[in-house]
């Protein structure tokens, strides 16, 4: 028998072990892996969530360590759901959430298009357009900071180009109707990269046989857009949309760097006033519900839009 190195293991292991391991089932053994794993799963991940459950039904304070929690019951759930504020972040981050998809899906499914198209220099502007995705959000925030500034920030002089007002006189970040919008254009310059990757995957992957096909029958480049491309990509668009609106409904480093959800409250997301509420205002048990009730809403519409995305595919 050839010396390798399981044989060595083998001939180094117990008897009584070894036949112990010999009288296992391959699913036993599978077992015996996995479960270190899923022990870790439920210590870092299932624990704190039945712990941020039992807080949010209590008056907890993380400051006051040695106050006894009030059982409250739903209240905190009343409160939050009757709040008006907790309303317009609402409003604030879907404003967010569904402007930066809606451009990211538009612009990388476009990019992923042109891309696909075998010219030359494919290669380099791939690789150009994919840059901004691989830095952090704390170097695109403080990039597009400086592009927001007054009278340097090249955004100003466009929109005071566009609306004739003097581009010193303001600040994209600083103004309640466009700071917003300064919030969406850096997150959809930063993440639309990662949208067209998806959508190229899914390009590449249409066989060149079904467009030749479509051609044998003269269908026009529009009809084989329509009736080929669109249908065969729309599962890899609609998971693009899946892992960006997961992602966007929890943003948060990207809005403080930029604006620090103001001016005002316009640019208050739901992640910026649970921060608030459970770090400076210390409203443990209260933020503890503020986070039940978020993660229920996205693991809501995500099931539902999982299920919508098999359905797609099984077609």
């Amino acid at each position: 028998m050839t010396d390798t190195p399981i044989t060595r293991v083998a001939k180094a292991t117990p008897e009584p072990v070894a036949r112990r391991i010999r009288g296992l089932s391959d699913r036993a053994i599978a077992w015996i892996f996995v479960a270190p794993t899923l022990f870790l799963l439920l210590a870092v991940n299932i624990f704190p969530l039945i712990w941020t459950i039992r807080l949010s039904f209590t008056d907890f304070r993380v400051n006051r360590p040695n106050r006894d929690a009030e059982w409250v019951g739903l209240e905190n759930y009343q409160r939050i759901l009757s709040d008006s504020d907790i309303w317009n972040t609402m409003q604030a981050t879907a404003h967010f959430l569904v402007w930066t998809i809606v451009l990211q899906v538009l612009i990388g499914f476009t990019l992923a298009y042109l891309i696909n198209k075998k010219f030359k220099g494919n290669d380099l502007w791939t690789t150009i357009i994919v840059l901004p995705m691989m830095l952090s959000p704390a170097v695109v925030g403080n990039f597009w900071t400086f592009l927001y500034q007054p009278q340097i920030g090249l955004f100003n002089y466009a929109v005071g180009f566009l609306t004739g007002v003097d581009p010193a006189s303001f600040s994209m970040i600083g103004d309640v109707h466009l700071a917003p919008w300064s919030i969406v254009i850096a997150d959809t310059w930063m993440w639309t990269p990662f949208v067209m990757l998806i959508c190229l995957a899914g390009l590449r992957s249409i066989p060149d046989s079904i467009y030749e096909a479509a051609e044998c029958d003269r269908a026009s480049k529009w009809r084989q857009f329509w009736t080929i491309t669109v249908p065969m990509v729309l599962p890899f668009l609609m998971l693009a949309v899946l892992f960006r609106g997961i992602e966007n409904f929890k943003m948060f480093d990207l809005v403080v760097q930029l604006t620090g959800g103001g001016p005002g409250s316009v640019t208050e997301v739901t992640s910026i006033n649970l921060k608030r509420e459970a770090f400076e205002k210390w409203r443990t048990g209260y933020s503890s519900a503020y986070a039940v009730i978020l993660f229920v809403t996205v693991f809501g519409l995500a099931s539902i839009y999982v299920k919508a995305l098999n359905k797609v595919k099984q077609r």
